[in-house]
């Protein structure tokens, strides 16, 4: 499936965006619907910019054989621009920020905002998505004699201890760092959207849970969403959320 930007950016001239089509070699994203990969999805649709996306069944390493060879880890995501070849979801937002500062999803060095933005970027991989992996695998995709409910309750209960950062960053203004929308809430972003597919939304805080509700009202996000399900559909891939698949 290949999606065409749907417009300029930040107001740029149309010849400006299309002179950026033209010198920049497309955009693949490689995907499983609501993985991980979703970050990179959604940034693309907030820059509106054109790319390239391949479905596959998840997880890939055990449906997809064939994309070992394209990712020895057998993971999503995979997005490939060129001679760049990534596989760290919160990279990406961070990468697809820079190519368009126009945009305004990125923080500069310069701005006393920065370290922050770097810092939820990391943040929403590794402390907050993390444990939400391993409630999944031990609630539902581990076989039966594997299944771990205490590991998954108390992973379950990590996670929520660290999202108190969200809820405290949240009382200083409606987005996590530099005053605006940025990529840093993209990446934290899909951690809720796991959570929320995990049953863990009730137990957000009042201003986390108005958070996710903006975010989930962002045309882009809207856009990722349609964008994944028809290409599913599409590919002959299954549409259902990898979050929601049972063995």
């Amino acid at each position: 499936m290949i999606r065409a930007a749907a417009g300029s950016f930040c107001a740029a001239p149309a010849n400006r965006l299309k002179a950026l089509e033209i010198s920049l070699p497309m955009i693949h994203l490689h995907h499983c619907v609501s993985a991980r990969s979703f970050r990179p999805l959604w940034m693309l649709e907030e820059l509106r910019r054109p790319y390239q996306l391949h479905m596959l069944p998840f997880p890939p390493r055990v449906h997809a054989r064939d994309f070992l060879g394209h990712n020895p880890l057998g993971t999503v995501p995979l997005l490939v621009h060129g001679e760049t070849r990534m596989t760290e979801s919160g990279a990406m937002c961070q990468y697809l920020a820079a190519l368009q500062p126009e945009a305004g999803l990125g923080v500069e060095a310069s701005d006393p905002a920065f370290g922050g933005y770097l810092n939820w970027l990391h943040m929403s991989d590794a402390t907050l998505t993390f444990p939400l992996t391993l409630v999944l695998r031990y609630t539902h995709f581990e076989p039966p004699e594997r299944l771990q409910p205490q590991v998954a309750q108390d992973y379950g209960r990590w996670f929520l201890a660290r999202l108190r950062a969200v809820e405290a960053a949240l009382g200083h203004g409606e987005w996590l760092c530099a005053g605006r929308f940025t990529a840093a809430d993209v990446a934290v972003g899909y951690a809720l959207l796991l959570a929320w597919h995990l049953g863990l939304e009730p137990q957000f805080g009042p201003a986390t849970r108005a958070y996710w509700q903006r975010l989930r009202q962002r045309p882009a996000y809207q856009r990722a969403l349609a964008a994944q399900h028809q290409a599913a559909l599409d590919q002959g891939v299954p549409a259902t959320p990898s979050p929601d698949l049972r063995p």
